[in-house]
């Protein structure tokens, strides 16, 4: 390189290189390679802790510009990983098929930058403009010292996750016509909780129907099994007709029900026949907990466990379930509710009622560490592989040893559960025999269902007692109240490691409908998740 000065324009930023070496050529290279933050060669970084206001605002713009610019290279070098970045931008425009990009930074909250993007998504003939609103954040390199994008696949669009990319053109599929029971048209506009849900369906039965593909930018989903999602539709295809098992009514009612309360779910099913009326969640992460969640359900888990009670000869509805303050099982102390006075005369019904853990820990000593699993799987068909139509985790009652053997029985340890996987519990006690829930008839595909051996006459008849006791009397009453004499509830709180307040569970049976219902640190069951489950048995099916 020749001697002298020489002036670059480097990603919107001028950069001076004298005598070819030394200060001014480290700060080239490293403007255009920052991403890679290696720290090797060059001065010692020297700056440190969180980007001024300046830093970001600087950051970001130039950022943005190089991106919007259609310069992928220049664009990488200001975040963190150049590499995927640089990637990812070239395949937001070849893949993606997004060209004509404008950005527009908003107002910094601090290290965090919103962003509003409008484009042109353009395959072959089809054209259309896409609009939507992202964020970036802004970080100090660890080793470079300089301002940094923390790159992100949800910088390029706030769907995006690890590995997931965008693709334009034709579909890979059909569109579906989601129908409810009663042939009502279920749209995610109206719906808003069925957007996975109808994503699912329409990636696993689309083939199965009539329709032709249109031409569509959607998010190719990385995770096993997750369904693609449609962002754009450029021209729309012939879609074929899905009836599914939901209900408009119920769903309405559920998704009214959940968005009184955040990082809350629930599900309704129709216990006669297992045909799923309602699924909705209100949660900022988009996460199907109703379906996928895997949590401790807490004293909502004592159906299964005083199932397991009565079915084991320990003792009965009316028989003697003592409930002192505290019980003690292999080292690791049980207490109850806060105010839960001690009846050291109370039957199985009047502890199961009031939501005694002590109780239910003084049987430990009788029973062996996968009694409960048995029974879960056996009666209630947890764990039996269920084919929805959709994908559901099944829930999990582990044969577990040591204090985890009480533990299970007062749903913790353990044991992990969902909405669904509860309200089928309080179905299958309504009905007297596990029905395996479903969202799509089982007529379409002839998949094969679950099944479960139909409980013992004596023992359904015991569990629906206890349940209306709940309802009518119990820690369910509040919530249950003005639903009428065929009832049944069972309150349920979970205490999680690092929250404030326990998880609030709640299930419940009125006619043929069941509903149960999680809302994250809402403390008692009765007092968050009942109302949620109450205003879909309300509503009806």
């Amino acid at each position: 390189m020749r001697s002298g000065a020489k002036v670059a324009l480097v990603g919107g930023v001028f950069a001076v290189m004298v005598g070819g070496a030394g200060i001014g050529a480290w700060n080239l290279l490293n403007g255009v390679a920052g991403g890679v933050d290696s720290g090797d060669g060059g001065p010692p970084a020297t700056k440190s802790g969180p980007p001024s206001a300046a830093e970001v605002r600087e950051t970001a713009a130039t950022f943005l510009a190089a991106w919007e610019k259609g310069s992928a290279t220049d664009a990488a070098s200001y975040t963190n990983y150049a590499d995927e970045a640089q990637k990812a931008l070239d395949a937001y425009r070849t893949d993606g098929r997004i060209t004509e990009v404008k950005l527009a930074p908003g107002k910094a909250d601090g290290a965090k930058v919103p962003f509003s993007v409008t484009a042109t998504v353009t395959y072959k003939k089809h054209s259309k403009t896409f609009s939507y609103d992202s964020e970036l954040t802004v970080v100090r390199g660890k080793q470079s010292g300089r301002p940094l994008v923390d790159w992100e696949p949800s910088v390029l669009h706030p769907n995006l996750g690890e590995g997931d990319a965008l693709q334009a053109g034709e579909a890979p599929a059909p569109p579906v016509r989601a129908l409810d029971r009663s042939g009502a048209e279920l749209t995610e506009k109206k719906y808003p909780s069925l957007g996975p849900v109808l994503d699912s369906l329409r990636e696993r039965y689309a083939d199965k129907l009539d329709g032709t593909p249109g031409v569509e930018l959607w998010i190719e989903r990385a995770g096993e099994g997750a369904a693609d999602e449609t962002l754009l539709t450029l021209a729309k295809g012939r879609p074929g007709e899905l009836r599914t098992t939901l209900s408009a009514g119920a769903q309405a009612a559920a998704e009214r029900a959940v968005a009184r309360h955040p990082e809350s779910s629930v599900v309704a099913v129709k216990p006669s026949t297992g045909e799923i009326l309602a699924v909705a969640n209100h949660r900022a992460d988009g996460f199907n907990a109703a379906f996928q969640g895997a949590m401790a359900p807490g004293s909502t888990m004592k159906m299964v466990s005083a199932a397991l009670l009565i079915d084991k000869g320990l003792t009965s509805a009316s028989g003697k379930a003592p409930c002192p303050d505290k019980a003690v099982w292999q080292s690791q102390q049980f207490g109850n509710l806060t105010g839960l006075t001690a009846d050291e005369d109370a039957t199985l019904a009047d502890s199961f009622a009031r939501s005694c853990n002590t109780a239910f820990v003084k049987f430990a000593d009788d029973l062996q560490v996968d009694d409960l699993t048995n029974e879960a799987r056996r009666y209630f068909g947890i764990g039996a592989d269920w084919k929805a139509g959709v994908i559901t985790l099944d829930g999990n009652v582990p044969a577990s040893g040591g204090p985890d053997t009480a533990a299970a029985l007062i749903g913790q340890g353990q044991v992990q559960m969902n909405p669904l996987n509860l309200a089928s519990v309080a179905a299958t006690i309504r009905n007297g025999a596990f029905r395996q829930p479903v969202v799509v008839p089982q007529r379409l595909d002839n998949r094969q269902l679950a099944t479960a051996e139909p409980l013992v006459g004596s023992t359904a008849a015991q569990l629906r007692q206890m349940m209306r006791h709940t309802a009518l009397s119990g820690t369910g009453r509040a919530a249950m109240a003005g639903l009428g004499p065929d009832v049944g509830a069972k309150t349920g709180s979970a205490d999680v490691a690092g929250q404030d307040r326990p998880n609030s569970w709640f299930a419940g049976y009125r006619g043929d409908i069941a509903a149960a219902a999680l809302a994250q640190e809402g403390g008692h069951g009765g007092d968050t998740a009942g109302p949620i489950v109450a205003e879909v048995l309300r509503a009806g099916g």
